[in-house]
């Protein structure tokens, strides 16, 4: 999944593809790199991050869908509101990349329901603004999987099947440093509570954090690829990422060794 921020404040490239014509090229190069899905987002979530008018978002995002998807692209709309997301899918998304999970919007999961799109629920704790504040859990990981649980059941109960269904265990979000080599490492057993997995380490800050301080954005795409195979090893069923180049030739090895094995 190749991420288009088109946004003006993203953490990594914000700004750099606010542009209509510059997100769609943008989108299409990432294609070309490798991906499969386009993730296409018109609201930051970086920690810190203020909340945009759901008309502002729209504007941002929903020309660059119409485009990618006459063009035949798979596209995901990466928002909280429900508003937006009836109106990406109307434009032609398949998916909707909900980051809380459908808990920001009340109305976002009957809303899916009334589509046939998929809908991807992200471990989430609270608002970008304080993401930090709630990182706290009495067990990590059996934390993240009963929320993950009561995601999936809330989904179920709005008319949406599982079958529509992916889960994101939310890496940088809600969780500190350790706490997300912690996640990552219980992946296959997230994994296993039923649904495809969708996991997103792209560019973050624990990843800096394990490079060690000044990490260049190149450094951080190859340590994006490496966690990105250690992902698909775990059953991850998509991997979201900035760099799609990057992590297409790191699966691609990975697989050349596993086949030759």
């Amino acid at each position: 999944m190749g991420i288009v921020n088109v946004t003006p404040d993203s953490f990594s490239d914000g700004g750099r593809f606010i542009a209509t014509d510059a997100a769609v090229s943008h989108g299409r190069r990432l294609l070309a790199d490798g991906a499969h899905i386009l993730d296409i987002g018109g609201e930051s979530t970086r920690p810190g991050a203020a909340r945009v008018e759901s008309a502002v978002e729209q504007e941002r995002v929903l020309p660059v869908i119409e485009a990618l998807a006459a063009e035949g692209a798979a596209v995901s709309i990466d928002t909280m509101n429900a508003a937006t997301a009836r109106a990406a899918v109307a434009a032609g998304a398949r998916i909707v990349n909900d980051v809380s999970g459908g808990l920001s919007d009340p109305d976002m999961l009957a809303s899916v329901a009334d589509t046939d799109a998929e809908i991807i629920l992200q471990h989430w704790r609270g608002p970008s603004a304080d993401m930090y504040a709630r990182a706290e859990y009495d067990d990590l990981v059996r934390d993240v999987a009963a929320e993950l649980r009561g995601r999936m059941a809330a989904a179920e109960a709005a008319g949406i099947p599982l079958s529509r269904v992916v889960l994101d265990p939310g890496i940088g979000f809600g969780k500190r440093g350790a706490q997300n080599w912690t996640v990552l490492r219980a992946l296959p057993h997230l994994v296993a509570l039923g649904t495809r997995m969708l996991v997103g380490t792209s560019r973050k800050r624990f990843l800096a954090d394990a490079l060690g301080d000044g990490a260049s954005e190149q450094r951080r795409d190859l340590a994006t690829a490496v966690t990105s195979v250690l992902a698909a090893q775990s059953g991850a069923w998509a991997v979201r990422v900035h760099d799609a180049r990057a992590t297409r030739d790191a699966l691609e090895v990975e697989r050349a060794w596993r086949e030759q094995t």
